[in-house]
């Protein structure tokens, strides 16, 4: 599995294009080729998947039963807008005008790798996500790493 990581600076050219991070790039997997998947995120960001990580997503969103009506309407919020990209010789693709006007994104961003998938943010609103995030974040770290469960204990 390749592994996605890191937190980048990084600006849109007059065109609209960014150029993603060649750490990021170089660790892209290897049959995705140039193609990602771009999506909005849950918070404020943009989130770029890999072609393969989009299709292990795509197939687990998919499947759920169309007949109900909150899976439904999961769906069609999770799906609209997705769009493949592909990225250039320089690792650079355009972000869609209606995904830059949903993370408000202008002519900065900031690009953070997390593990399968990478986030693209607002400078501004990655800075403000993180101060409010940061409360909670030791709260979800002895929640979900603190206490192992007995299995894994080692006597």
């Amino acid at each position: 599995m390749n592994f996605l990581s890191g937190e980048y600076e990084c600006k849109l050219d007059p065109k609209g294009r960014l150029v993603l991070p060649s750490k990021i790039k170089t660790n892209l997997p290897e049959d995705s080729g140039n193609q990602v998947v771009l999506t909005r995120g849950f918070e404020p960001c943009l989130v770029l998947y890999p072609r393969t990580e989009w299709k292990a997503i795509y197939d687990r969103v998919a499947g759920l039963n169309e007949f109900n009506e909150e899976y439904r309407h999961f769906q069609r919020n999770f799906f609209r807008g997705n769009t493949e990209v592909e990225l250039d010789n320089a690792g650079r693709f355009i972000l869609p005008r209606t995904m830059v006007r949903y993370a408000e994104i202008d002519k900065e961003a900031i690009v953070v790798g997390l593990g399968n998938r990478v986030e693209i943010w607002n400078p501004e609103k990655y800075d403000a996500f993180l101060e409010k995030d940061q409360q909670n974040f030791s709260q979800l770290a002895q929640k979900y790493l603190g206490n192992p469960p007995a299995s894994t204990i080692i006597e």
